[in-house]
């Protein structure tokens, strides 16, 4: 445990009220599967939340320019399955020092270096399974700092940042639809009086999460980052979307979660299967400012980090560096574009290896021309209509951009559509007024939530009775929905449904995307007409505000006539 942190003056930037397991920590949310039930069945009052304390330290790196100490826990047979090793890798400077302690048991090594001449220090964890030890589900670690409450100035981005509520506020706050989510009613601050806060409201996507922290200006201005100076060893790609910072003062950095997810992106040890990883490091830094100047100390966090997700240049080239060796795939996607790219073969990275792979061809999935198309393939649902908030429910910072991230924004729905769900015409319709953003339940007058039933209309003036069309379908989130597709016919078995499918939550969660869904729907000819046409998308699953679909793209394709004419457009990478 990281029980306290001493700063240019402050004696503990660490909330010193709390108890010494819950200032600076790491932890994990874990439970064993049970044999007679399905994953998704699995009761979350089986999880467990373990913090991960040491049963014996051991210093690996001593001298004039570093100090790192490794925390060991070692798995006694009960308890969290893992062996785990803590690290510190922490900075010495004139005026910094760091204060460790150890704790419990448990099969891990956590490590903490520090370097000299940087406010600041490394952290880092490798979890290992051994044999003989038990099955295990792993929904979530991470690394959490609770500050002292002086911290009031909250940054994630150059836009995302304000001066926060308390956690008194909170706690003095009116809850709302699930505990997380509070409107404040008697704040220090006035000016947030009748607002609503959610952590899920700053949430943030991987590939833009490389700072965040806090900043007190009492007595002079002082800021606590997570840096995070790269991403191999974060789950879910550039687009898992994972907390940041949040009322308490709280700041976190996941490793790992279900979050905007689902347990699909837990980790699942089954049958003495071995596994060990490194999660981390990630940089803990302090600065000042002795002008009570949050830009600088924020743009000072900012030129500390730096990232491996790798965007290929217009000319389609890239490279990525410091990978480990190993056995790799390489995926792609590419905005505007449908579908995800895959290299076939796998790629094998030895040490000191520079690999080319030449040119790569992706030529995504399509079997004619477009008839017609709403809103763009880019796997969030931003480009669709989303609502203003309703006025006693709003969060200020979000009033002039990422409207989507208001809290509440599933009830304006049957509000906006009061007698009948959304109706959408082709040709007539502009998605980014006429779609909304969620494909939500609906709430009736008894407060109770029904499944909602959407419509394409749409004109074909010659269809192909004996041939096949394509509904292109791609989801940007689902969560617990099912969604059925009917063709001109409402009351009629549909032509294809999902399934059950989805537990991101991310509508619950204020996010415009969690898990990317993609499907390829054939249409017969024969059930369409010439003239008219309906579609019926139905989210069938009802009783819950929160179970629902955002939608991504959707396109109607017609089949090649004559392939002698075949358009195809090819996206090359190098």
């Amino acid at each position: 445990m990281v029980t306290g942190i001493q700063y240019d003056g402050m004696k503990n930037v660490l909330e010193t009220a709390n108890k010494e397991d819950n200032r600076g920590y790491w932890d994990v949310y874990w439970d064993r599967p049970f044999t007679n039930i399905t994953d998704d069945e699995q009761s979350s009052d089986s999880k467990h939340a373990f913090k991960l304390s040491g049963t014996e330290f051991k210093v690996i790196v001593q001298n004039d320019n570093q100090v790192e100490i490794a925390f060991v826990t070692l798995w006694n047979g009960a308890g969290f399955p893992l062996n785990v090793d803590k690290s510190v890798e922490a900075k010495i400077t004139g005026y910094g020092s760091l204060g460790l302690r150890h704790g419990i048991r448990l099969s891990n090594s956590l490590l903490y270096i520090m370097l000299r001449g940087s406010s600041g220090f490394y952290s880092y964890a490798i979890f290992e399974r051994s044999t003989g030890m038990p099955e295990v589900n792993i929904y979530q670690a991470r690394i959490a700092f609770k500050l002292q409450n002086k911290f009031r100035y909250m940054a994630i981005s150059d836009k995302r940042q304000r001066v926060m509520p308390t956690a008194k506020d909170r706690r003095n706050g009116q809850p709302l639809d699930y505990p997380e989510a509070v409107r404040f009613s008697r704040p220090g601050n006035p000016s947030l009086n009748g607002e609503v806060d959610d952590k899920y409201q700053y949430s943030c996507d991987h590939k833009d999460n490389q700072v965040h922290g806090w900043i007190s200006d009492n007595p002079r201005s002082v800021g606590f980052w997570i840096i995070t100076p790269s991403n191999e060893f974060r789950t879910g790609g550039p687009l898992k979307q994972e907390l940041t910072s949040h009322v308490g003062p709280t700041v976190l950095s996941m490793f790992v979660s279900t979050h905007y997810a689902g347990i699909n992106l837990g980790m699942k040890f089954r049958n003495g299967e071995l596994w060990k990883k490194v999660f981390g490091p990630v940089f803990v830094y302090l600065n000042s400012a002795s002008n009570n100047d949050r830009s600088s100390l924020w743009h000072d966090a900012k030129s500390q980090g730096y990232q491996f997700w790798t965007q290929a240049d217009r000319e389609g080239n890239f490279v990525i560096k410091g990978i480990r060796p190993g056995l790799y795939n390489l995926f792609a996607w590419v905005p505007g574009v449908i579908g995800d790219y895959k290299y076939d073969p796998s790629v094998e990275v030895a040490s000191g290896s520079n690999i080319r792979l030449d040119n790569l061809v992706y030529e995504p999935p399509r079997t004619g021309p477009t008839l017609w198309e709403i809103g763009t393939p880019d796997r969030v649902a931003a480009e669709f209509f989303v609502p203003d908030p309703n006025p006693a429910l709003e969060n200020h910072l979000y009033d002039s951009f990422d409207k989507f991230r208001q809290y509440g924004l599933w009830n304006r729905y049957a509000e906006i559509y009061p007698r009948q769900d959304l109706v959408y015409t082709v040709g007539v319709s502009n998605h980014s007024r006429d779609w909304f953003f969620a494909h939500v339940t609906r709430r009736e007058g008894d407060g109770k939530y029904t499944a909602a039933t959407w419509k394409i209309l749409f004109e074909i003036k010659a269809v192909n009775r004996a041939g096949n069309y394509t509904l292109r379908v791609a989801l940007a989130s689902a969560n617990e929905a099912e969604l059925q597709v009917r063709i001109n016919n409402e009351s009629g078995p549909p032509i294809f449904s999902t399934g059950l499918i989805g537990k991101d939550n991310a509508i619950a969660r204020h996010g415009i995307h969690g898990l990317y869904w993609l499907y390829g729907i054939v249409v017969p000819g024969f059930q369409l007409y010439e003239g008219r046409n309906t579609i019926f998308l139905t989210q069938s699953r009802g009783s819950s505000p929160f179970k629902g679909l955002m939608y991504d793209y959707i396109r109607l394709e017609t089949t090649w006539v004559d392939k002698q004419y075949r358009l195809r457009k090819q996206y090359k990478t190098h």
